[in-house]
């Protein structure tokens, strides 16, 4: 499994089980929105750089420091519970162009 397959397979069973009210209960990397953004700025210097809307209005956020680069994804659930994905090394903020259509019409 490559490592865009697998990151989107653990985002979707966190939105779920965030989508569900289980997981603060289940999960020790849950906890309420506000906790969760201000120990990733103190203890890591990371502001949101992403987001976007998964099922039941879960919201996915992408985390990351400019100085340090680290990353964090979390999925917030509608109650406001925050998990976090997955996170790492290396953050860099891509812009990248959408491949030309092929033109064999």
């Amino acid at each position: 499994m490559n490592a865009t397959k697998a990151v989107t397979t653990v985002v979707a069973a966190v939105i779920a089980a965030v989508s569900a009210g289980t997981a603060h209960a289940q999960n020790p990397a849950c906890a309420p929105r506000d906790q969760v953004v201000e120990k990733l700025a103190t203890k890591y210097g990371e502001t949101r750089r992403s987001i976007g809307l998964g099922s039941n209005n879960a919201m996915m956020e992408v985390f990351a420091s400019g100085e340090t680069g680290t990353w964090t994804i979390t999925v917030t659930s509608a109650a406001g519970v925050t998990c976090l994905v997955a996170s790492g090394q290396a953050f860099e903020t891509l812009a990248e162009a959408l491949p030309k259509p092929e033109s064999d019409a």
